[in-house]
């Protein structure tokens, strides 16, 4: 007997309140909106600038001792990740420690580097500060400009796909959700404090590609009843597109939460910011791409002369333009 987390046939009306779905995203906009203008976001070291040391030792590298001995300078946002590299010989382990700069500073200054290493040696007596490195606030601010710019071309790329492969109609609606899904996600970021770093971007980038595939998947059966079913409303085409494709798209995101859940709990520090965005960002894209993307559709109408004929049963004479 096969999982299934809705049933296999379901003709439930996905737009009886769809006002109210879309009144409630558009409210839940401009909350997030508002939070990001009056909390701003808790930018990591990525984005403030700060100094990146790296360290060598011969003691295997416990990354919670590591920040305990760190936490008693009161340095602020502090990254301690561990390196593996297949050269390293067996007794050499490497860490990469990340402090952000400190108020009124450019970087990390001398003393601080010699506290922090003086620190670390009640954990490894042989520690080496093998590097440091320092990135100033003008290089981070840079890294701010070009963040957004990837994320505003990535939806812009989409806006053109989808443009091609369907009609403006589609495109719109799948962009509106896009940008629905990346400024919840900013809103959350500035609203719980979370901190926000490159790999925040990266986690943005995903949720784009991975809303947009569910979007896709619905738009394509859209497309396929539209051709096959003429005398049936928009409406009706939609909501039995989306109840055809509920279970699969109900299954990949149950499928993906689940390696997330167990990434957030197991994974650590160093990744539980881009776990987190990508589990809200599952979570809002497999509801943007049903309540949002396809409400959007609804209201701007779709054109069906493009539809090739079908015959008396149903079917499509040729095949579909891809």
């Amino acid at each position: 007997m096969r999982l299934r987390l809705v049933p296999e046939n379901t003709s439930w009306d996905f737009f009886n309140r769809a006002k109210m779905w879309l009144g409630i995203s558009a409210l839940l906009v401009l909350v997030s909106i508002g939070a990001f203008a009056s909390l701003g976001l808790n930018f990591g070291i990525d984005f403030r600038g700060g100094t990146t040391i790296r360290t060598e030792s011969t003691q295997a590298i416990v990354v919670s001792e590591y920040r305990d001995a760190l936490a008693t300078l009161g340095l602020g946002d502090v990254v301690i990740s561990e390196v593996f590299d297949v050269n390293f010989r067996e007794d050499q382990h490497v860490a990469m420690i990340r402090i952000q700069a400190q108020d009124g500073q450019e970087s990390v200054t001398s003393d601080v580097i010699e506290n922090a290493k003086t620190a670390l040696a009640t954990v490894a007596p042989d520690i080496k500060f093998v590097s440091v490195e320092s990135v100033g606030p003008k290089v981070s601010g840079e890294l701010i400009s070009t963040a957004a710019t990837a994320v505003a071309l990535a939806i812009a790329a989409v806006l053109f796909y989808i443009w091609l492969r369907f009609e403006w109609q589609f495109a719109l609606g799948a962009v509106a959700a896009l940008v629905h899904d990346v400024v919840l996600t900013i809103g959350v970021f500035a609203a719980v404090q979370i901190k926000f770093d490159l790999a925040i971007i990266a986690a943005l980038l995903t949720i784009v590609g991975y809303s947009l595939n569910d979007t896709v998947v619905v738009f394509d059966r859209v497309r396929e009843n539209l051709i096959k079913y003429k005398s049936k409303d928009l409406k009706e085409v939609l909501n039995l597109s989306i109840n055809e494709t509920l279970s699969r798209t109900f299954m990949t995101s149950a499928t993906t939460l689940l390696a997330l859940i167990a990434l957030f709990v197991l994974g650590g520090d160093v990744i539980r910011g881009f776990v987190f965005a990508m589990i809200w960002g599952v979570v809002v894209g497999t509801y943007s791409s049903i309540f949002v993307a396809s409400s959007i559709l609804l209201r701007l109408g779709v054109k069906r002369d493009w539809s090739k004929p079908v015959d008396t049963t149903g079917n499509q004479f040729g095949d579909v333009d891809a």
